[in-house]
């Protein structure tokens, strides 16, 4: 009995870490995005997403050397051209979600991507060849009429920038779909080695032709987001490492909260009940659609 109880309370114990290391992970994710907003408001945004993969590059690189089997195993791939098309998918929304920051706004921005768990639900039909149910179904309607109170189309305030969150909402999708097309292969070291390197690669062979010289009262900001999108990565991938992904999804849609907050605070941005209401009913929508993946098995 005692023994069943020590494991009880082990149990317990991984999992408060698990959380803990999810929190982390979004508040950091958020900081992330306070940094690029800042950043992009004065700088070309491939030119500092290149820097930003350098240093996500250098970090997965390190972390898949003292891995189990190392580098050498961390490089074998059973879907080698897919991991490589993933790199090259993340630079992309990046670079469209943080331009969309400068447009749309932070706040605008994050609202709108609370839909890619839905819009993963939608390209896994086509891609992956799953099938959605009515309940399913039901939810990712429901979601995008929440999307269309955020955008607001019949009021006077909407304008063709809001399509760029929409955009990167899209890539998301697309990244989200090839990582749960790897996942089931692969090893999350390997998705996230192939993710870094592939990245930093074609960020590199693009971003030299955008770049601008950072003024030194903006090093900080940088070194900050580089060191952000190499922490917020390893916690998340820690708290997977205890916690499965219905525990753990619940917990990311605290990022908009905390990206509304810095978008308000720092950036004097104007949050409106559509944005709101929208938001709850699309993060509702996207919490049904996992906890129902989770009970149907689909990973």
């Amino acid at each position: 009995m005692s023994a069943f109880l020590a494991e009880v309370v082990t149990h317990m114990k991984n999992k408060s870490i698990g959380y803990f290391y999810v929190l982390l992970a979004i508040t950091i994710f958020a900081i992330q995005d306070g940094c690029s907003k800042y950043l992009a408001d004065k700088y070309p945004v491939i030119g500092f997403t290149m820097i930003r993969f350098w240093a996500f590059a250098a970090f997965v690189v390190v972390f898949a050397a003292f891995s189990p089997g190392g580098l050498r195993k961390a490089f074998v791939s059973r879907r080698p051209f897919l991991q490589m098309l993933r790199g090259p998918l993340l630079v992309l929304e990046i670079f469209i979600v943080v331009y969309a920051y400068t447009g749309a706004g932070l706040a605008m921005t994050q609202a709108i991507l609370q839909a890619t768990p839905l819009i993963i639900t939608i390209l896994s039909v086509p891609l992956l060849g799953e099938k959605v149910g009515w309940r399913r179904g039901t939810a990712i309607v429901v979601g995008l009429f929440g999307v269309l109170i955020i955008l607001n189309p019949v009021g006077v305030r909407f304008d063709l920038q809001l399509l760029w969150p929409l955009a990167g909402a899209l890539a998301f999708g697309l990244y989200g779909i090839s990582t749960r097309a790897v996942g089931r292969e692969d090893s999350a070291v390997t998705s996230v080695l192939y993710t870094g390197v592939f990245g930093a690669i074609v960020a590199t062979a693009i971003g030299p032709f955008y770049w601008v010289p950072i003024a030194p009262e903006h090093w900080p900001a940088l070194f900050a987001l580089c060191v952000c999108g190499a922490t917020s990565h390893f916690f998340l991938i820690k708290a997977y490492s205890t916690l499965t992904a219905v525990e753990v999804q619940p917990l990311t849609y605290l990022q908009i909260v905390l990206s509304v907050a810095i978008a308000t605070i720092f950036f004097g941005e104007t949050i409106t009940i559509n944005m709101i209401v929208g938001a709850i009913i699309v993060v509702a929508a996207g919490l049904f659609t996992v906890f129902r993946e989770h009970r149907l098995g689909i990973k």
